[in-house]
Parts: C-alpha cells; sequence; structure tokens
C-alpha cells in the first residue's frame, strides 16, 4: 500500500469546486457567531448565485464569525463532483437535492477522520501503529467514495469508534515521546473532557498533556507550553493563546485555531497556518 493514499489539499475546503454545499445544507442559529437564523437546506442569503459568498470578506465585521471558523475538510468538492458526478442541487430535483444536503454532513466527518489519520501517519513516533492507521486510512477513503444511498444509511460513529481506537494509541506514543508522562505541574496529565472554560493557565506546563475533549472555552493559556499536547476535539472558541508554545502539539485542526485568539508570538505546529485575523502584536 502507498504511504500517501490522499493528498493533503483534498482535506481542505475548495469553495470553487464546491456548489455552496456548506452554505445550504447546514443549520444556525442567531447567536454571537451568526447573525440569523437559517434552517438546514434552506440557502444562506449572503450565497450568490455563482455559489461563492456575497460577504466573504467581511463575514466577521457582518455578524458571521461562525463561518470563517469552519472547514469542510474538503467534503463540498468530493460531494458535488465525486458523490453525485458534478450536479448542482439548484437545477437538481428536489430528492436528489436533499440527498445532497443529507450526504454532505456525513463525507464532512469522513473527511475530518481522514485528516486526523493523515497527520497521524505523519508522527515519528506512532510508526507502532503506522499500518493500523494506513489501514484505517484507506477503509475510510474507501466510505467517502460510496453511493449516496450507502453513505446515507452509513454508521458514521460506529465507524469513528473504530478509528478512535488507533487515534488513541498514536496519542499515548506521541505524548510518552513528548514527556508525557512527567510529574511536573500539569504536565502530561489526562485532561480528556476536562471543563476548563474560563480557566486560567497562563504559562502552565502541558506538555504531552491529554486535552482531547476539553472545554477551553475563553480559557487563559497566555505563555503555556503545550508542546506534544493532543487537542482532538477541544473547544477552543475564544481561548487565549498568546505567546503560547504549540510546536509538536498533535490533531489540532484550522477550524480550532480560528475560533481562537493569538498572537505573531504563538508558536504552531506546521499542520496549521497562523490565522489572519489574529493580532500581530505579542
Amino acid at each position: 500500500m502507498p504511504d500517501q493514499i490522499v493528498e493533503p489539499s483534498d482535506l481542505r475546503g475548495d469553495c470553487a469546486q464546491c456548489f455552496g454545499l456548506c452554505c445550504v445544507a447546514l443549520p444556525f442559529a442567531r447567536s454571537t457567531d451568526f447573525a440569523l437564523d437559517k434552517p438546514a437546506g434552506t440557502p444562506c442569503p449572503n450565497l450568490g448565485r455563482d455559489h461563492r459568498c456575497g460577504i466573504h470578506a467581511d463575514l466577521r465585521d457582518k455578524g458571521f464569525a461562525g463561518c470563517t471558523v469552519y472547514d469542510c475538510f474538503g467534503a463540498g468538492q468530493k460531494v458535488s463532483w465525486v458523490t453525485f458526478g458534478g450536479q448542482d442541487w439548484r437545477t437538481a430535483s428536489k430528492e436528489d437535492a436533499r440527498r445532497m444536503f443529507d450526504v454532505f454532513p456525513v463525507v464532512r466527518q469522513l473527511q475530518e477522520l481522514l485528516w486526523y489519520l493523515t497527520e497521524a501517519l505523519s508522527l515519528p513516533a506512532a510508526r507502532p501503529v503506522h499500518a493500523d492507521l494506513r489501514r484505517a486510512l484507506e477503509r475510510t477513503e474507501q466510505l467517502t467514495r460510496q453511493t449516496p444511498e450507502e453513505l446515507a444509511a452509513l454508521d458514521v460513529a460506529a465507524h469513528r469508534q473504530e478509528v478512535n481506537v488507533h487515534l488513541l494509541r498514536t496519542s499515548d506514543l506521541v505524548r510518552a515521546a513528548a514527556g508525557g508522562k512527567g510529574k511536573g505541574k500539569g504536565k502530561g496529565k489526562d485532561r480528556r473532557g476536562a471543563d476548563l472554560a474560563g480557566a486560567r493557565l497562563r504559562g502552565a506546563d502541558l506538555r504531552g498533556a491529554s486535552l482531547r475533549g476539553a472545554c477551553l472555552i475563553a480559557a487563559d493559556l497566555t505563555g503555556a507550553d503545550l508542546r506534544g499536547a493532543d487537542l482532538i476535539g477541544a473547544d477552543l472558541r475564544d481561548t487565549d493563546l498568546t505567546g503560547a508554545d504549540l510546536t509538536g502539539a498533535f490533531f489540532l485542526t484550522q477550524p480550532q485555531l480560528a475560533a481562537a485568539r493569538g498572537s505573531a508570538g504563538t508558536r504552531l505546529p506546521g499542520s496549521v497556518t497562523r490565522p489572519a485575523h489574529w493580532t500581530a502584536a505579542g
């Protein structure tokens, strides 16, 4: 089996190759993230006939910050061109359009799993489980290419559980290599699912920590050491990462990072890029 069966570009949303599916299929509610209510299957009023967002450059100013932290992991273009062969929901039958909207969230979950598996395979410390990771990657990629009917019937939760077994083993290996077994304050601790909303963790030593699924909303992680930390599923909305060191942190996605606050002094792993809205100070 080849070392890489999924190209990195396949795991990033490409709006130019999508029919605006995320702007139609997904619902959102009026909140600090969205300026209005929109039910699933209804086009956002900002979506143009060309499937482009009419306020893309001003989303935050217009009250649509939630859109700026969303990434479909390439599900949009895959559903548009692989699952439905380039069929536009605007010209499709109502039934076909509904199927597109139903399938999109399923493929998005699978694409996210592909992102995690691809990153896991890039981690030298996870070499002992690379064979299992490659098999899981190949299987997940196959699932994304099923028919609309098969995708609609897929038990995504069950598949996520199967993949998570390998991701957990990856986490243990990588965190151990990063010093996650140490006894320093905060170092290597298992904080999976912890409620750390608003926590004062300025300068905390979180090297090799497991923060899987932790709630870090509005937490202060200014100057914290997160090297080698597992951040899969962590809620980083409004988390202050100013000056924090995330070198070697893994399973950190671009949407998570975009939801946080940071600075030019925040050190990031190579798997993500610095959000444009972060301040240049720090």
